[in-house]
């Protein structure tokens, strides 16, 4: 099982650890187009501080994360499950597992990035800001920078098992599962049951709480018919659609009243 997740737009501090080593990052087939984000990133962030909040997003308050971006070569890495914070992070709880859901997280996780394009829990990288919206003026919009490295690398990835696709809507434009791999995706949204629409809370908390409960029960479905079926009997409401033709994802729908 591979499982795709949307990164946190806020992120621990990078700590006193090591500074970053590209080449030791899982996925090396994106090493290349992730040097030449890290380059451009650093560059502008070296550069005129206003123009780079202007491009990357960033409120005044938020004025200190360009200089973090601009240090991101000698900054301290840590494991990305500990950089990655907020609602489904905190949910999922990467650190409160046992040894046996650490592995399967570590075999299973893959964390979309404008910055890495992808990473596994356990690489180490520094704390940025570099969303998958962002413009950069040397290489343009990065959904459409990573498009083609993925879409050489990521299929291999998911090896011949399910992909579950948790990612929002930014990160998904950067790899679409196409074909064989399309049809043991299953793409989940989480609905708030009384109105049947997306809320941000209820979204990510239960996405984080979803993940969680397969990797400490160490479910391990080999599609989506079997995904459906170990989610309703982890106690989860489900509504699954087929898709209508081949090289399509599933689509579930997952509804919850309330989260704790």
């Amino acid at each position: 099982m591979l499982v795709l997740l949307p990164p946190s737009e806020g992120k621990a501090s990078s700590g006193r650890g090591a500074p970053l080593k590209p080449e030791a990052l899982s996925l090396p087939g994106l090493t290349s187009a992730r040097e030449a984000v890290l380059t451009e990133l650093v560059e502008l962030c070296t550069g005129d501080e206003d123009k780079a909040r202007e491009v990357l997003g960033l409120s005044e308050g938020l004025r200190g994360e360009v200089a973090k971006n601009a240090g991101l070569r000698t900054a301290g890495a840590r494991p990305a499950g500990e950089i990655y914070t907020g609602v489904l992070y905190d949910a999922l709880g990467l650190a409160s597992l046992d040894t046996s859901a650490k592995r399967r997280a570590a075999r299973s996780l893959l964390v979309f990035s404008g910055l890495w394009g992808a990473v596994r829990v356990t690489d180490r990288i520094p704390s940025y800001r570099c969303s998958m919206g962002v413009k950069l003026p040397g290489l343009g919009a990065l959904g459409a920078h990573w498009r083609t490295p993925m879409a050489s690398v990521l299929p291999e990835v998911a090896g011949d098992g399910l992909v579950l696709d948790l990612r929002s809507a930014a990160y998904a434009a950067a790899w679409k599962p196409k074909g064989e791999v399309a049809g043991r995706t299953a793409s989940v949204r989480v609905l708030h049951a009384p109105t049947r629409k997306v809320v941000s809370h209820f979204n990510k908390a239960t996405k984080g709480r979803i993940v969680r409960s397969l990797l400490t029960t160490g479910a391990a479905p080999n599609g989506p018919a079997e995904l459906v079926e170990a989610l309703r009997d982890l106690g989860y409401v489900v509504e699954a659609e087929a898709p209508a033709k081949a090289g399509q994802a599933w689509s579930l729908d997952v509804l919850v009243t309330e989260v704790h």
